[in-house]
């Protein structure tokens, strides 16, 4: 085999309190193709660090290769388009190297590259997730439920995203977010979605990262308004995600009338496969 293409799906992360922890694969895909035998015409800086690990970690004696993506994940817009890179090249090489690496082992070591795994865990494995540094555990999510994502026109790199976060909380804080937190894995775990509401409330970041998307509270509210469980900002943003179990559309058209226009509206479900060969 020289040459192998897999299917990355777009995650949405944190979920409110569920920082750096929780995530949900969702139904928007990246495609990447990684060749053997043939060196890159430029040097990707993500790529080439997800490879130097890749044969570190393998044991494997480097090869050349290129690769190129494809696909609809938006870039710097909280959707996790950095993991779609860096598991598609992690998966690739293992592919094309014999398969050294077990699934789990891919999963750390993109974990690893990110910094954190709430965005990596779902990619990998689909569903909903619940991951730290170790490993995770992964649910799947009803069709039923449907993810309104409003995808404003501009950017956030969370490294950016990252500076605004205080070092400290009040302790009361901490406690009524970790209390949403385990809400929110109870409902996904269960499939009682309709106790996902007021769940997503978060005092670790959001309100910190509100100046970056100033419609932010606007949106979440209007998407309530208009029949969602809940909202909350996706992965660092700017993505604003709210889920519901009905009139998704009219959910969308109220969160975009918020935002005051220069964004678009998506709406899908959970993605249940996660990291998937689609040639080989």
């Amino acid at each position: 085999m020289n040459s192998i293409t897999l299917r990355i799906p777009a995650t949405t992360a944190n979920l409110g309190p569920g920082y750096d922890c929780l995530g949900v694969a969702l139904r928007i895909y990246n495609r990447v193709t990684v060749r053997r035998g043939r060196p890159a015409a430029t040097v990707h800086p993500m790529a080439a660090k997800a490879a130097s690990r890749f044969f570190e970690e393998a044991e494997v004696k480097p090869f050349e290769f290129d690769w190129s993506i494809t696909g609809d994940v938006p870039q710097s817009r909280g959707l996790g388009s950095s993991v779609t890179v860096r598991l598609g090249i992690l998966h690739g090489l293992n592919e094309l190297a014999g398969k050294v690496l077990e699934r789990e082992e891919l999963f750390l070591l993109c974990s690893e590259l990110e910094g954190h795994p709430d965005n990596a865990a779902p990619a990998e494995f689909g569903g909903f997730t619940v991951a730290s540094a170790d490993g995770c555990l992964a649910f799947e999510v009803s069709p039923d439920l449907s993810f309104v994502l409003l995808i404003p026109d501009f950017e956030v790199s969370t490294p950016a995203a990252r500076k605004v976060l205080p070092r400290e909380i009040p302790h009361e804080l901490a406690v009524a977010s970790a209390g949403n937190a385990a809400r929110i894995t109870a409902a996904f775990a269960s499939g009682q979605y309709e106790a996902l509401r007021g769940a997503f409330d978060d005092s670790l970041h959001q309100p910190y990262r509100q100046p970056l998307i100033p419609f932010l509270p606007d949106v979440i509210r209007a998407g309530e308004q208009a029949g969602a469980l809940g909202g909350f900002l996706s992965g660092s943003g700017s993505t604003i995600a709210c889920v519901t179990l009905e009139h998704p559309e009219r959910v969308a058209a109220a969160m975009l009338k918020a935002a005051g226009g220069n964004a678009r509206t998506l709406v899908t479900s959970a993605d249940k496969n996660g990291v998937k060969i689609v040639k080989g």
